[in-house]
């Protein structure tokens, strides 16, 4: 199933355009129900997080940006948020922040599911199953391999995916290979819902600290993780983060010069 077929789905059709990539603007709760039905039909839908960092990457790299629109793209962080407030007067509803959201999606689904986790390191797969096996005890969660293997290993890992036939595929290898990779190898023979999932092992297993609730309610998140990582990091936000505002104030600026051409 794609965006447009996963929007009609779900009886919301209410979608924000930014740089390009079409984002679902859906309430918490409603996001929830809404993964919980695609699961419960068993409806293959493909899906993504949208912040300004893999705006910005997709924006540069036209094979990602065409695998996106084939994926249910849910709004992440503070940045699309400004970006939305910015081009259609206001915020997305809510920020569904995959590290946020997924676990609250598995805690909230009742019916017994089988969720599969690919990526981060070994040890952190372990960790964040063990994790999320507490949180949701309804559940059963396999680790299927960790996210560091080479080209001659991955049929062998997509035929693993295909045996298990999952409900619900964690893919944690960051942007933009989780997103590349399951466009490339994961349909509905697989699971029903593969979702790219960033970091959201390494954060569950603990390795890497998450910020404090304030911080976290006052949308500084990517500040305390570059306090933490500033190497790593130091690009995607100091650089990433204005580069990405600009980016959206131009299509702003060229959506008012062509209002025929509409939020593209």
């Amino acid at each position: 199933m794609n965006m447009h077929s996963a929007r009609a789905a779900s009886g919301l059709d209410n979608l924000k355009t930014i740089l390009g990539i079409s984002v679902l603007a859906i309430r918490w709760d409603d996001a929830i129900a809404l993964l919980a039905r695609l699961v419960a039909e068993r409806r293959f839908t493909k899906i993504s997080f949208l912040n300004a960092h893999n705006a910005n990457i997709a924006y540069t790299d036209p094979v990602f940006a065409e695998a996106l629109d084939d994926f249910l793209i849910l709004p992440d962080g503070v940045g699309v948020d400004v970006a939305a407030k910015l081009l259609y007067g206001a915020p997305f509803p809510d920020n569904l922040n995959g590290t946020d959201f997924v676990p609250a999606f598995l805690q909230a689904s009742a019916r017994p599911l089988t969720v599969g986790l690919l990526g981060a390191t070994r040890l952190n797969a372990e960790a964040a199953s063990v994790k999320l096996a507490a949180l949701a005890v309804q559940h059963t969660f396999v680790v299927i391999h960790d996210g560091y293997f080479s080209a001659a290993q991955e049929q062998g890992i997509v035929d693993r995916i295909e045996k298990l036939r999952p409900d619900v595929l964690l893919v944690a290898m960051g942007v933009p290979r989780q997103e590349l990779w399951i466009a490339r190898h994961i349909d509905q023979r697989h699971c029903t819902l593969p979702i790219a999932v960033g970091a959201l092992l390494d954060f569950l297993s603990g390795t890497v600290p998450r910020a404090p609730l304030w911080m976290r309610q006052l949308r500084l998140e990517w500040l305390f993780r570059l306090v933490v990582e500033p190497g790593r990091l130091w690009r995607r936000y100091v650089v990433g983060n204005p580069l990405f505002l600009w980016r959206v104030v131009r299509q702003k600026l060229s959506r008012r010069r062509d209002p025929a051409g509409g939020a593209s």
